[in-house]
């Protein structure tokens, strides 16, 4: 069984991977929040199950950027 290859972030500075999980932070949550306020049709639909789900998908970003090589502000910062 294979394992998935880490990438080795040691030589990268601090800030720059603070930085890059905020900006990913910010853009998905605010994205995702934005999706799911269209699909609902209700402009303040932001409560209770539907930010659940917004969240959830903030989630499920992280984790399969994690595993398709990197989050698009990892790739800006040229981290991955």
């Amino acid at each position: 069984m294979q394992e998935a290859i880490q990438p080795d972030n040691r030589d990268v500075p601090n800030v720059r991977l603070a930085g890059a999980f905020l900006l990913d932070f910010i853009t998905a949550f605010f994205a995702f929040s934005y999706i799911v306020t269209l699909a609902s049709g209700d402009v303040y639909a932001m409560s209770g199950r539907m930010a659940l789900v917004s969240v959830a998908m903030t989630i499920s970003y992280f984790i399969i950027g994690r595993y398709a090589g990197g989050t698009l502000w990892q790739r800006v910062c040229r981290m991955k």
